[in-house]
């Protein structure tokens, strides 16, 4: 091989990688790092997406120049509440999804039909969100006069009790009537990873330890939660920000009442209801801000099970 060579060699094997990762990038670019720089940017701007956000400050009123959109998301009352109704979200889902995911993947390990009874709790995943909405609408449904319609309401109705109008009748029902639905989609996707990991527990710990005289109480708790720990931290971190992102349920079951609003819904009613893209904007950078510090957890958690391995 000539000296001349040598160099062009080299000069390709720097050039193969980065045409390689070319087209992620390119893709990326466009899909990703364009809308959020966009984002950001409207984010500082009039309802139109023109004028700077200072132009919108009143005189004699509360004013953060350029930020103006962002004390609006953090202060007005409407934000506020979806704000708490994110975080009712999250503390009930995210515990539901993963408390009966575990629960389900212990059970079912011990049964037979253990493949069939994962597919049928598993079933909702395959259901859109729009679809699970609708159904579960047929559910609660509530009729002031005349025949109950909705499951719950026949049965009570039968029962001999008065109808319940389940979405309707105050913000804190209304809110876990929707969670409920959440956590029966997600509690299928939580059980199949909980499952997993319950599988690679080594049976001959679980043996030992009954041998000792440990119960399976104490062998759940001392030995496979702890084994299993840094899978049930990505499935909670991994619930956290499916339930910060949710929008189908509660615009297919909330609407737009208010007490049923949550941060995406929220987005949504300002970017396509109100047509004021600046607070819109600044309602996405919120999210994506809280977002961030959960995704980071993720990452993190997975790198140090890569390195333990």
């Amino acid at each position: 091989m000539s000296k001349s060579a040598v160099p062009k060699i080299m000069k390709q094997g720097r050039l193969m990688p980065l045409l390689f990762v070319l087209p992620a990038m390119l893709i990326l670019t466009f899909f990703v790092v364009y809308p959020t720089v966009n984002t950001l940017s409207l984010s500082f701007k009039d309802a139109d997406g023109e004028q700077s956000a200072a132009a919108m400050c009143l005189e004699g009123q509360p004013c953060w120049g350029i930020f103006e959109n962002y004390r609006r998301v953090l202060t007005d009352d409407v934000m506020l509440r979806a704000f708490r109704n994110n975080a009712l979200w999250i503390v009930l889902m995210v515990t539901g999804t993963t408390g009966l995911g575990l629960l389900i993947a212990v059970l079912v390990d011990r049964v037979k039909y253990e493949p069939l009874a994962k597919a049928v709790i598993f079933l909702p995943m395959a259901i859109s969100f729009v679809g699970a909405g609708i159904i579960w609408s047929f559910v609660y449904d509530y009729a002031s006069f005349g025949n109950q319609t909705g499951i719950l309401n026949a049965i009570a109705t039968g029962l001999g009790s008065k109808p319940i109008p389940w979405l309707t009748r105050g913000p804190w029902l209304n809110n876990i009537c929707l969670i409920i639905v959440g956590v029966w989609m997600w509690t299928g996707f939580c059980m199949t990873i909980l499952s997993a990991a319950l599988k690679g527990v080594p049976a001959e710990i679980l043996e030992a330890a009954r041998v000792d005289g440990a119960d399976e109480w104490r062998v759940f708790w001392r030995i496979v939660v702890p084994i299993i720990m840094p899978t049930i931290t990505v499935v909670i971190t991994t619930m956290v920000v499916n339930v910060l992102k949710i929008f189908d349920i509660v615009y297919v079951m909330g609407g737009g009442r208010p007490d049923a609003q949550v941060v995406a819904t929220r987005m949504y009613q300002e970017q396509f209801v109100k047509y004021n893209s600046g607070l819109s904007s600044a309602i996405a950078v919120v999210l994506i801000l809280l977002i961030i510090p959960v995704g980071y957890m993720n990452i993190r958690r997975f790198r140090q099970q890569e390195a333990m391995r």
